[in-house]
């Protein structure tokens, strides 16, 4: 009985333990390391040059200002979250307000996100988000600058992550 109580107990305290870890502490825990800019290396560059374009000329069709590339913080997370997107095997935007709160600690004043997969090139994709009305709605938003995430998995596969910001 005395140690079916100990193990009750430490039971109990290593429940407590794990379920007082709130969100925010994870969250914080995630911001406070170092996002590693030699993931810049990992971008396909030429890619991102040519899309870039494409959605320059896009926006300036609509009268709106072209956008710069951003060649540190943003492309870093962007590409952290391509190669994310390929180890989970799953396109998705899991983690934004990590991304988001990070750029916005470097003093942005709006995050956007676009993601895609499996095009296998600049104009596709962007003809692709340009169908998408939510998509879209960000390469049309009030953005200055945007961040390229795209890593091509062991498969061949292009994962497109791409973050917008002000």
């Amino acid at each position: 009985m005395k140690l079916f109580r100990q193990l009750l107990q430490t039971t109990i305290l290593l429940l407590f333990g794990l379920l007082s870890c709130s969100t925010n502490d994870i969250e914080q825990n995630i911001l406070q390391e170092k996002i590693d800019l030699a993931l810049l290396n990992e971008n396909e560059w030429d890619l991102s040059n040519d899309i870039l374009n494409l959605i320059n000329v896009h926006r300036v069709n609509l009268g709106k200002n072209i956008m710069a590339k951003d060649s540190s913080y943003a492309t870093a997370y962007a590409v952290q979250h391509s190669k994310y997107m390929i180890t989970t095997n799953s396109v998705n935007h899991n983690n934004f307000f990590i991304r988001s709160k990070a750029l916005k600690e470097k003093g942005a004043m709006a995050v956007s996100e676009n993601i895609a997969y499996g095009y296998s090139s600049a104009e596709t994709v962007v003809k692709a988000w340009l169908k998408s009305d939510a998509h879209r709605e960000v390469i049309e938003g009030n953005f200055s600058h945007i961040g390229f995430g795209i890593v091509k998995s062991l498969e061949n596969r292009y994962y497109y992550t791409t973050l917008y910001y002000r």
